[in-house]
């Protein structure tokens, strides 16, 4: 009876014999362009920066030129002292992602199955996300301690709600009949998430993860100006208080690159998940 029930690369619920389209060289060629997109704009981000210094004569204590930036990195890794802040910012966003992505995937789950439930939390879930996540650090990390755990709890709490919202999207946008033929066919609760709902809401959750693990790297940061003894937060901190504006910025590329990896592969997961809607 499950069988009945599971996904095909061309279909959610039903299955039917699925159909393996050939890319084309245009569509190749779109996947190149796709590929160096990212590495051109950048490109371009270094020339408008450099242009920037020369023209308009910044100090390098105020904007510094590309290339002191490079030697900074270069030898703040050489010295070996940048990866344990990189390494410890990692930690830090990714446990607090997944806790962040776990507790808004099953809580979404219960509120979007018990109107109840939604109408009694909606309004305070709601109301939390007026609350400044600066203001909850300390609050957060006097109850918790100066550890792993207040890092990772302020992470989870910026993740939680754009994933919250974006999966009960997706789970309320799914057509009722197709939950009453799963029924049918006696499919129980965790058959029907299974193979009707993740399946037709994964879309839409998956827009919210990928954004999750960009805010994730953000609530990492601001537990680590809190409190910190490692992070590329801490790094920032010392950067600012030692006047060392050539590794400020090397601590915020180490942030963006961080970000914009955690985004590549969820959208390179997106793909090869929902590659059966092509």
């Amino acid at each position: 009876m499950v069988g009945t029930l599971e996904r095909t690369p061309r279909t959610s619920a039903i299955g039917i014999a699925p159909v393996l389209p050939r890319k084309t060289g245009r569509q190749r060629n779109a996947t190149w362009l796709n590929a160096l997109a990212p590495a051109t704009a950048f490109g371009l981000l270094i020339v408008v920066w450099k242009l920037a210094v020369v023209i308009v004569g910044y100090q390098p204590f105020i904007l510094p030129p590309p290339e002191a930036v490079a030697r900074s990195f270069w030898d703040a890794l050489r010295a070996g002292i940048l990866w344990p802040h990189i390494r410890t910012t990692l930690i830090e966003a990714g446990y607090g992602a997944l806790l962040g992505i776990g507790v808004a995937f099953v809580l979404g789950y219960v509120v979007v199955h018990l109107p109840l439930l939604d109408r009694a939390f909606a309004p305070v879930i709601a109301a939390s996300q007026a609350l400044p996540a600066v203001a909850l650090a300390p609050i957060i990390i006097l109850w918790f301690g100066t550890g792993l755990l207040p890092k990772v709890l302020i992470c989870a709490l910026i993740v939680f709600f754009p994933v919250l919202v974006t999966w009960t999207v997706g789970l309320r946008g799914i057509d009722p009949a197709l939950r009453d033929v799963a029924r049918i066919y006696g499919a129980n609760l965790w058959q029907t998430l299974r193979y009707v709902e993740i399946p037709l809401a994964l879309r839409s959750l998956l827009g919210g993860v990928r954004i999750a693990f960009t805010l994730a790297v953000t609530g990492a940061v601001i537990g680590e100006f809190v409190s910190a003894k490692q992070g590329l937060g801490y790094l920032l901190k010392q950067a600012e208080f030692l006047y060392d504006t050539p590794l400020k910025f090397v601590s915020l590329f180490c942030l963006m690159a961080i970000a914009a990896l955690g985004y590549a592969v969820i959208a390179l997961l997106e793909r090869l998940l929902l590659s059966w809607e092509d």
